[in-house]
């Protein structure tokens, strides 16, 4: 078990990505804390009947309060704090010329400020235990970005450079922080995104379309010691998207 006895917060973790890593750090014997605006009982019950450990924790990332929370819940329950992977994250479709600022605001908020937030809050008790790591997942089109999901981009592109100044900051103290840009991974919200998801398989050198569980054995590897000589890089997952 490559986690055993670490514990673990997944942001977003009641679908896709966030919800196979959940299911997936379980198996390697993590505890885990499921956040989510969602209900993710059931994700903790399949946790369990698995003979694995987890909580869940109401959390929306844009709200300071919400955070602080999830942070005080999950060392009252497990005691500290080993892994926080800032998974959860919206999508708005617009024109720049024809976005609306609250959508602006709304992918803003979920997407980059939750990603400070919840890494704000769980520092501290990192710091006193003189190690962490924190996983943040961002996307391709934050490194070469896409039409018409311009705020989308923008977030993830300040994900990948919020990651790069953390790591820098808190290296002396045993904290490493990487991210993740997957390519187009088979989920709820690219499905919402498009009709037939195979239309993204001509984008990538691999012509498939990826999986959950090929971001959530990524995070497994950065969250793990095998990757005790890594921080501050930029993991790209994506069938070969960005050297097209």
């Amino acid at each position: 078990m490559k986690l055993k006895d670490k514990v673990a917060i997944i942001t977003g973790g009641c679908s896709g990505i966030g919800r196979t890593t959940a299911i997936l750090f379980a198996e390697e014997g993590a505890k885990v804390v499921i956040a989510d605006v969602k209900d993710g009982k059931n994700i903790v019950e399949l946790i369990a009947k698995d003979n694995g450990e987890a909580i869940f924790v109401q959390t929306d990332v844009s709200k300071e309060g919400d955070c602080e929370k999830l942070i005080d819940k999950t060392i009252e329950t497990y005691g500290k704090i080993d892994i926080l992977v800032n998974n959860a994250g919206i999508l708005r479709f617009s024109k720049v010329h024809e976005m609306k600022e609250e959508d602006w605001i709304d992918v803003m908020d979920i997407n980059l400020k939750g990603v400070f937030l919840c890494t704000k809050h769980a520092l501290p008790d990192m710091i006193t235990h003189g190690k962490g790591t924190i996983i943040n997942i961002a996307s391709v089109v934050g490194l070469i970005g896409s039409q018409n999901i311009s705020a989308y981009c923008a977030s993830k592109g300040g994900i990948i450079a919020f990651t790069r100044a953390v790591a820098a900051e808190y290296a002396g103290n045993n904290i490493r922080v990487n991210c993740i840009c997957p390519g187009p991974i088979d989920t709820p919200m690219l499905r919402k995104a498009t009709k037939d998801v195979k239309v993204y398989e001509n984008l990538v050198l691999l012509k498939r379309v990826g999986k959950p569980e090929d971001i959530a054995y990524a995070a497994l590897y950065l969250a793990s010691d095998e990757s005790s000589y890594t921080t501050g890089s930029i993991m790209t997952v994506d069938g070969g998207m960005t050297t097209v």
